[in-house]
């Protein structure tokens, strides 16, 4: 049972990082006033703690951990490049082009990781290329 409830919540957290990402990155784009208010700099930050947290949770619950168990470690570095990508798309004063590149990156590699985590295989969505 508690391990549907952070499931469950981990899927909620998921849907609610890209979907804040891509709000975020659209009011950027458009120069809104809206892009600069604090609550909306400081949320995705509480959320995406929430997410990594229930992440950490449902390894130790599964008993399958990064670096042991080749699709969590596919998770983990996408992760990485996930947020390296976000921060180049969302940071001000880079190049529109720059930003609007890394952004669509990000949404890839966000998709990559979702997919990653449903096939339980390191390789995702790309398993079909190999």
């Amino acid at each position: 049972m508690l391990y549907v409830a952070i499931k469950y919540l981990h899927i909620a957290c998921v849907v609610l990082s890209i979907s804040g990402f891509c709000l975020r990155g659209l009011l950027l784009m458009r120069n809104s006033a809206l892009a600069r208010r604090r609550w909306l700099r400081i949320l995705p930050h509480v959320n995406d703690t929430i997410l990594l947290t229930a992440g950490i949770v449902l390894t130790v619950l599964i008993a399958q951990y990064p670096f042991l168990d080749g699709w969590l470690t596919a998770k983990f570095f996408g992760l990485i490049a996930y947020i390296v990508l976000g921060a180049l798309a969302l940071k001000p004063g880079r190049p529109p082009r720059l930003r609007l590149a890394a952004g669509g990156a990000a949404v890839a590699v966000f998709g990559w990781i979702v997919s990653v985590a449903l096939s339980k295989d390191g390789l995702g969505f790309l398993a079909g290329l190999a």
